[in-house]
């Protein structure tokens, strides 16, 4: 790999293979697990398609090192895979950021698969600000990460309070406590209860991104519009 291509910012995708019963729970103990199996795999159709468009170096990151045979057949063949280890996220997050950082990458965006609002704006925007801030990090409106990205390796994530709402105002103190400069993007939100599935079809209501276009088409089949407003 040149050293152009090692330079450009990364993108790593922390992903679980979509699994009856396995994932989404809060989701399934509304809509069931069947309900809960096809929204995961909407959701990771459309973080392939931020990956397929992401103009840089991709890391897939399966939760289960079991399924790296799994993440490698999921998209590009260039796209690298370093699989989760056990332990709270932030335990992993660290492993895999210091595996990518001892292959060669600098900068790197990680991302789930639970936001498809995000789109090439707010990347850029993230990329953006990595050319001048140290760490950049995209608040979640219920109080966590959608997007954290850095320039240096992560300090020692393994206390913050991850799935609580001081996550993301924790973790930008613990990386300015370690020296880093931070930069905040806009608050976006992630797919996390049955109840954000109907903002979400009217959000994608102008999305043309062709995997975006399918998920909301599943949206409507599935009934998720109630709450849609009218076009104007």
């Amino acid at each position: 790999m040149s050293l152009a291509i090692v330079q450009a910012p990364g993108l790593v995708i922390f992903c679980r293979r979509p699994k009856l019963g396995i994932g989404k729970r809060r989701v399934a103990k509304t809509l069931g697990n069947d309900m809960a199996l096809e929204l995961a795999e909407q959701l990771l159709s459309v973080t392939l398609e931020d990956a397929d468009q992401w103009p840089g170096p991709v890391i897939l990151s399966p939760s289960n090192p079991e399924d790296e045979n799994w993440a490698r057949a999921l998209g590009s063949p260039d796209f690298e895979v370093i699989a989760q280890p056990t332990g709270n996220l932030g335990q992993r997050i660290n492993v895999v950021d210091q595996a990518a950082r001892r292959a060669g990458h600098t900068h790197l965006v990680y991302i789930g698969s639970d936001s498809p609002t995000l789109d090439e704006e707010y990347f850029k925007a993230a990329r953006d600000a990595l050319t001048t801030y140290d760490t950049v990090l995209g608040p979640a409106e219920d109080g966590g990460v959608t997007l954290m990205g850095s320039r240096e390796p992560w300090p020692d994530l393994t206390t913050l309070p991850w799935s609580s709402a001081e996550l993301g105002t924790d973790l930008e103190l613990m990386c300015m406590q370690a020296g880093h400069t931070v930069y905040r993007l806009q608050s976006r939100y992630d797919i996390d209860r049955s109840d954000d599935l109907p903002r979400l079809f009217d959000d994608l209501r102008d999305d043309l991104r062709p995997a975006r276009r399918r998920f909301r088409k599943w949206l409507a089949e599935e009934g998720m519009m109630l709450q849609s407003k009218p076009n104007k």
